[in-house]
């Protein structure tokens, strides 16, 4: 039995002309909105196999072991910042020892899954939005009477990110040292952000699950006695979700975090090293043969497998396939190869999809590139595309969407999924992309 046909006859036979506005109002009760937005429009989660699962979870596990290396090896070796093109005020953030090892306490690798290939787009190893957000959503339609329906025919399960988030938190506090238990934690970050609704989330998920949890502007935190304090009180743990560039352009707001920091007087997760990792460039290492001596051949295996090959762009001459390239004149002759990307970036912002741009205007985003040298150009990778019901005030009609299935990592271990879904080339909130829960889902026997 096809699970998406299964799903979408029992969409048609419901009879239940409130399916749309009821699903709306479940959602805005629970602050589900993105910039005032619901965040799914969509009926249908996306559905995973357990085949599927297994795939994704041993590739991207991987990605976030490499990760973690590259960036305790950069701290060694200046020309692999170098490479990466981390800036002079990105490298001092860096060479603050933050007092434990692991770099990216929650990343996200996003991806696109087909049933013959998964290749990874970007690894975001920073401060990855949306996991409050996926579980919240997948409880929702969870509740579905469709699902109760849905579940006669096949078993199902989903993700529960947040207490897997806070565990890793809780796991990278204790590594820092911390003896606090529990500890009180801070998340940060600015108070205009189209994220808070998912702070909330998080910090009443945490509270409920017996950690102190406030929400905090870096301009409100205070540094005294040698202690960072939030909300009237001392803390012990930041989740950090203000980004390392708003820190760098804003450095007498984030002083007080900053110096916390520095002085160990607390716990932040991310670290202000996982930029190492973060930026786009990271693919240009992992797929650089200059770098081969960093990874085992397991490793190896689920670059070749997983991993677009990648490219700082600049003039001179770079390795594809054992062949020698004059890397600039080869991107402008297989434009329909490519995407350029700003090498640290989000939603989309900057990227040009060599398939969708004519010569000229890929010629001229190619200049622009070399100029700046803070880009990189990565192979394209297969997409996946699939029909979704959507909601258009009431009626229920179908589209076909891109389906980007974006994995989380929380110490190493894949801990759920943000799903996004775009009729574009770029599938991102941000840009204006809907999100959709995952599902594991296995017919019944």
């Amino acid at each position: 039995m096809d699970v998406i046909q299964h799903w979408s006859t029992l969409v048609r036979g419901s009879g239940d002309d409130m399916l749309c506005s009821s699903l709306a109002d479940r959602m805005r009760g629970a602050r589900l909105t993105f910039c005032g937005r619901l965040l799914c429009p969509f009926l249908r989660p996306f559905f995973l196999t357990l085949a599927e699962e297994v795939r994704i979870a041993h590739a991207a596990e991987v990605v976030w072991r490499l990760g973690e290396r590259v960036a305790r090896v950069a701290m060694e070796r200046p020309a692999l910042l170098d490479d990466l093109g981390l800036t002079d005020a990105e490298r001092r953030l860096a060479s603050i020892d933050p007092g434990y090892q692991t770099t990216s306490t929650a990343a996200r690798a996003d991806a696109f899954i087909l049933p013959a290939s998964l290749q990874f787009a970007e690894y975001n190893a920073e401060s990855p939005a949306g996991a409050g957000y996926a579980q919240r959503l997948s409880e929702l339609f969870d509740r579905e009477p469709l699902m109760e329906a849905f579940r006669n025919a096949f078993d199902v399960r989903y993700y529960t990110p947040i207490p897997h988030l806070l565990d890793a938190l809780l796991e990278s506090y204790r590594e820092w040292g911390g003896t606090a238990n529990p500890p009180r934690v801070v998340i940060v970050d600015w108070n205009d952000v189209p994220t808070w609704s998912e702070f909330e989330l998080l910090r009443d998920a945490f509270v409920s699950l017996g950690v102190p949890t406030v929400i905090a502007d870096p301009r409100t935190l205070l540094f005294e006695g040698g202690r960072l304090i939030a909300d009237g009180a001392p803390v012990d743990l930041v989740y950090r979700r203000v980004l390392i560039n708003d820190i760098v352009a804003r450095p007498d707001d984030c002083r007080a975090l900053v110096d916390a920091y520095s002085k160990r007087a607390v716990a932040v997760a991310n670290t202000l090293r996982c930029k190492i990792p973060h930026k786009k460039a990271f693919f240009a290492v992992l797929t650089d043969e200059r770098y081969l001596d960093l990874f085992n051949d397991e490793e190896h295996a689920v670059i070749r497998s997983h991993v677009p090959w990648t490219r700082v762009v600049r003039e001179g001459y770079a390795v594809r396939g054992g062949e020698r390239l004059d890397l600039v004149p080869y991107l402008r002759d297989h434009r329909e190869r490519f995407v350029l990307k700003p090498n640290d970036e989000y939603g989309g912002t900057g990227v040009t999809l060599g398939w969708e741009t004519d010569q000229g205007t890929w010629d001229a985003a190619l200049a622009h590139a070399i100029e700046d040298t803070a880009w990189v150009a990565q192979e394209r990778i297969a997409i996946r595309r699939e029909r979704f019901p959507v909601c258009e005030g009431n009626t229920i009609t179908e589209r076909d969407m891109l389906v980007d299935l974006a994995p989380y990592l929380f110490r190493g271990r894949l801990a759920g999924f943000l799903t996004r879904l775009s009729a574009t080339g770029l599938a991102n909130v941000t840009s204006g992309g809907g999100q959709v829960p995952s599902f594991v889902a296995s017919p019944r026997l």
